[in-house]
């Protein structure tokens, strides 16, 4: 039976909506990283209000006097009801996330896209990386495309490709290029890590599956709707990351660079690649998340 949001404005909607998430206990992390933000993102997308890209209680500050027919307040309502019984994120219920600023369509083929990897894009802080030469750029495990369209956004100059084992994950990615007018800037191919990608790319960029068996085993509902492909690492998490390493080097150009996010998985990576020189990446989640790692370094470790 529907539970009612309670209020007849968007911002008494967003307040009740936001009570109803908390004492439901579900879990956050695919856009917004507490019930308030969860709630105006759904009050706002369910009443076509505008979400200006942030997708924050603050965000709802301009309407939130704005009055709300009782006809919406029960559209609202359903949707918080959805949100709870499914456990679904809220990205697979509006079809729609946002990364820097720039929506894209999701569903539940793809991971909800997050990586903090869109941050160094959006900042420069890979732009000193490369050099006048840098053409070829591969985003691996690109899932619903973002940071493919990101890289295209964020230069224009190059070619971009975009590859993942899941068919999947690139029949939305393709939807997302479309969506952002790139078809003839990224292209998306299917390979199994490295596999089917020869290269030579002048930058990886890899947010791959590095959750580790122990880690998967807690993951709320929220993360479990996700598909598992996107996210299992294998026991320490370092499965895939271990033969991206070793076959990316024959597969960079000389002075090529690879960005890769591991999560919190830092203690895991270091373990599995103790004598490779890493350069940490700050982001807002810290740190330990991002890595860059050189074709140089890569290829004196595997020799």
């Amino acid at each position: 039976m529907t539970q009612t949001v309670r209020g007849d404005t968007v911002g008494a909607l967003i307040a009740s909506g936001a009570r109803r998430l908390t004492e439901a206990g579900v879990s956050f992390g695919h856009g917004t990283t507490n019930a308030e933000d969860e709630a105006a993102w759904l009050v706002l997308w369910r009443l076509g209000l505008p979400l200006d890209s942030e997708l924050t209680a603050d965000a709802a500050d301009s309407v939130a006097n704005q009055a709300v027919t009782p006809a919406d307040q029960a559209l609202v309502a359903t949707l918080f009801d959805e949100r709870i019984s499914t456990r679904k994120p809220a990205a697979y219920l509006t079809s729609e996330a946002w990364l820097q600023g720039v929506p894209f369509y999701v569903d539940e083929r793809a991971i909800v896209p997050r990586s903090l990897i869109a941050e160094l894009l959006a900042d420069g802080s890979i732009d000193d990386w490369l050099s006048d030469q840098t053409r070829q750029v591969l985003d691996l495990c690109t899932g619903n495309g973002s940071l493919a369209v990101l890289a295209a956004m964020a230069w224009p100059e190059v070619q971009v490709t975009g590859a993942d084992i899941s068919p999947d994950a690139l029949a939305v990615a393709r939807i997302n290029l479309e969506k952002h007018d790139l078809q003839d800037r990224v292209r998306l191919l299917q390979s199994d890590a490295l596999a089917a990608l020869p290269g030579p790319w002048d930058l990886i960029l890899c947010n791959p599956p590095y959750v580790n068996a122990h880690s998967m085993a807690q993951l709320p509902p929220e993360y479990r709707a996700e598909p598992e492909l996107a996210l299992a690492g294998g026991s320490d998490g370092m499965d895939f990351i271990r033969r991206l390493l070793s076959d990316a080097p024959a597969r960079m150009s000389e002075d090529a660079v690879l960005v890769l996010e591991i999560g919190n998985e830092r203690a895991h990576f270091e373990a599995a690649f103790p004598d490779l020189p890493a350069f940490w990446l700050p982001t807002s989640a810290g740190e330990d998340q991002v890595l860059l790692l050189t074709r140089q370094a890569l290829a004196h470790l595997f020799e």
